[in-house]
């Protein structure tokens, strides 16, 4: 069985370590507790590994946010993946910092890399997990909150959210999304 992991960001040093590149991070802690490299491929860097039988692709694509559907659906395609074999790592504002919740399906709620996807790729019924950057910044400033880089307190528990986010995308992938919601959803 097959399975698409997609990490959401922008490319360039100038977003690394982002609060909207958090996709970006939890893909590529994936890839590294795997042992794997990336490859720049076609819209995306993009890896794999193998798990239980299940072969897992994991993409970060490469056409900037706005646009990820684009490389969603190619690699959706290529690797003949189900749409409810897709998981989407987002950053979301609307919901605290620490929060991550993995749900089979939802609205866009404005993050344009979901709405891209939903576009180019049928609707909104693909699995994502959505990591809580919450909503803390002054009014008209959305757009320097989530291309800022997380502050030093959310920097000092941010490694362990990440490694939460990859022991939910393992159990995605050997579980289902809907024992990983009852486990794992945290806050």
């Amino acid at each position: 069985m097959n399975y698409l992991i997609v990490g959401l960001g922008n490319i360039g040093r100038e977003y690394a370590d982002t609060r909207h590149n958090i996709g970006f991070m939890v893909a590529d802690e994936l890839a590294n507790q795997a042992g794997t490299t990336w490859s720049t491929l076609k819209y995306a860097y993009y890896t794999e590994f193998r798990q239980r039988g299940h072969n897992v692709h994991v993409i970060k694509p490469t056409t900037f946010m706005n646009l990820s559907g684009k490389a969603v659906n190619y690699w959706m395609h290529a690797l003949k993946v189900p749409k409810q074999n897709i998981l989407v790592i987002v950053d979301d504002l609307a919901i605290p910092f620490g929060s991550l919740r993995i749900k089979p399906k939802g609205s866009a709620a404005g993050h344009n890399g979901l709405k891209s996807i939903e576009q180019l790729c049928g609707g909104q019924d693909y699995p994502r997990l959505k990591f809580g950057i919450s909503d803390n910044y002054p009014k008209g400033r959305q757009v320097d909150y989530v291309l800022g880089p997380f502050d030093s307190d959310e920097m000092k528990t941010l490694p362990a959210l990440i490694e939460h986010s990859v022991k939910m995308v393992h159990s995605f992938v050997n579980i289902g999304i809907e024992l990983t919601m009852t486990n794992l959803n945290t806050k």
